[in-house]
Formats: structure tokens, sequence, C-alpha cells
């Protein structure tokens, strides 16, 4: 993960650069150790900017049912098989929570929480605020991710608000795939592709599988973490953002190595990645009901 967001803020203050972030990687990038996640705080807003370009046919990427966490960013998301009545989901990254970062080979299932989340639409502007009625699921082993059930349904949430959820993938992306991650905490796109995929990606106390490589061109920071990332084409979430190399170190705290299968490791000082998101489809069930027994559920359990 990268820095804390509050470590940037300092940064940026330092600087002269104030509450205007470089780009976004969000409190996802490495973590930077197991000290609680910051404080609640309002969500700053820098101007929703879009550097996105589009291959012909694309689906139109937008902020519209991206969050604002009071530390990262996020998105209400849908199950391919997710009914208009059932609770609605957010998603973000494990490292976000209000709780602080799980320990390796933590996971964390049905946890009480009332965390409120700010609701975007395609503009960026805030439209409705979103409350847990618990985290249904996080852990940042093998991958990075956090998935709070709401209080409210997809059909009040459109009701409402006129926002739709985004819909996770349950395909795996191919290298190549023409990507955009999505800050709901910075309202900022940024626009790349899938470089390729690091079999293990270590970064201090963790490791995670399967990870997603970007091309350079997605320079995120600290506030960008568990910003959605979207497939182009589609127009649907293929995974979450969560890290980065900022200072070339070697499998240190906000400095994740790449280890290949037969143990190599590889350092790529600058680049930033993110944690699928294919598998998660696959371990709920009807209602949008948690259910890591399911046949073909990977992700970690308990």
């Amino acid at each position: 993960m990268k820095k804390p967001l509050l470590a940037v803020l300092a940064t940026l203050a330092l600087t002269g650069l104030g509450a205007a972030p470089a780009i976004a990687s969000s409190a996802s990038s490495a973590p930077a150790s197991s000290a609680p996640a910051p404080a609640e705080a309002a969500a700053p807003r820098a101007q929703a900017t879009s550097t996105t370009v589009r291959p012909a046919g694309a689906q139109a990427v937008s902020f519209a049912g991206t969050v604002a966490l009071s530390n990262c960013s996020g998105a209400l998301v849908r199950l391919p098989s997710s009914g208009d009545n059932d609770p609605g989901l957010v998603m973000s990254n494990g490292h976000c929570l209000e709780t602080g970062f799980p320990a390796a080979g933590q996971v964390l299932v049905d946890r009480a929480s009332s965390r409120t989340f700010s609701l975007l639409n395609a503009a960026g502007t805030r439209v409705a605020t979103l409350r847990a009625a618990k985290l249904a699921y996080g852990t940042m082993t093998d991958t990075d991710v956090s998935l709070y059930q709401l209080t409210s349904t997809y059909a009040q949430i459109r009701a409402s608000s006129g926002i739709s959820p985004l819909t996770l993938s349950d395909t795996r992306p191919a290298a190549g795939t023409a990507i955009t991650v999505v800050s709901g905490y910075w309202t900022r796109t940024y626009s790349c592709s899938v470089d390729g995929f690091a079999y293990r990606l270590k970064e201090g106390q963790w490791t995670w599988k399967d990870s997603i490589r970007y091309t350079s061109a997605c320079q995120t920071i600290g506030g960008t973490s568990g910003s959605p990332v979207v497939d182009n084409a589609t127009g649907k979430v293929v995974a979450v953002n969560n890290t980065g190399n900022e200072d070339g170190a070697r499998c240190t705290d906000n400095n994740p190595c790449e280890v290949a299968a037969d143990g190599t490791v590889t350092v790529r000082r600058g680049i930033n990645y993110a944690q699928q998101s294919y598998q998660i489809p696959g371990c709920f069930g009807t209602g949008n009901k948690l259910d890591l027994t399911r046949a073909g559920c990977a992700l970690p359990k308990p």
C-alpha cells in the first residue's frame, strides 16, 4: 500500500500544494505499518479530472457509483447475480478499514460497523451518504479488500440518488486490457493498461497473489487506495487499486516487490498495483450473502 493519507497531505502542505493531490493510489498503497488507519476526517475535494482515453465502443467511465471514505476511495458494487432488493455492497481495501490494517493471515467476517460513505454521481458530486450495517469481509491476506454490507438496498439507493452500482466482473482480465482507476476520494481518474501480473506481491508482512501490475501511466497516490479498477471496454470492475513501489526499496512497507514462482525477486520503482476482484462473486450467494464455503470460493477464510 502507499503512505497513509495523512502523511501524503502533510507532504503536500510542506511543498505548498495544499489539498490538491498529484495523483491516485490512496491510503491503499503499501501498508505503512500495522498502525491504525488515519482518523476519520472530511474528505477534501480536488477538481474532478479525467485522463481516460477510450477505444471505440468502450463503456463510458465516470465517477457514478464510486464513494469517498474518510481515508480512501471505494465503490458501490453489485455481483453479476445481485438483485435490486439485495442490500448494497461497498468495496474498498482491507488496509482502509476504520479499525486499522489486518495482520497477515487475519480474515475478518461479519464484524459490526456503522461506517459512512459519500456516494458520487457521474460528475463527482456527492449525492448521498451510505451507511454500513456491517463489515461483511475484510483481509490483507492473498488480496487487499474490504466489503461492507449497507443498510439500504440497490433499489432504495437508486430511488433516492439516481445512482446504480458498478458490476464486479467474474472473469480474469488479460494483459493489455485498457483500464481506468477511479478515485472517489480525490475525484480523479487514471488511465493505463494491465502491464502484466505479479505471481506474488510482497510488502512488509503482507503477501498478495496474482496482482495486477499497471503500465507506468497510472501513477496513483495516497487516497486512491480502494479505487475500483474499471475495464474500459466492458465498464465492469476487474480489480481494486492498492499499492505501489515508491522508493525502489525491496519488499518493504510502501515498496512492494514481485516474487516469481521460482523465487526470483523483481523491484519496479514507481510502478503501481491492484488486486483482482473476479474471485469475489463466487463467494457470495443469494441476497448478497457471504458464503466462504461455496464451491469454487477462493477468498481466504478465517
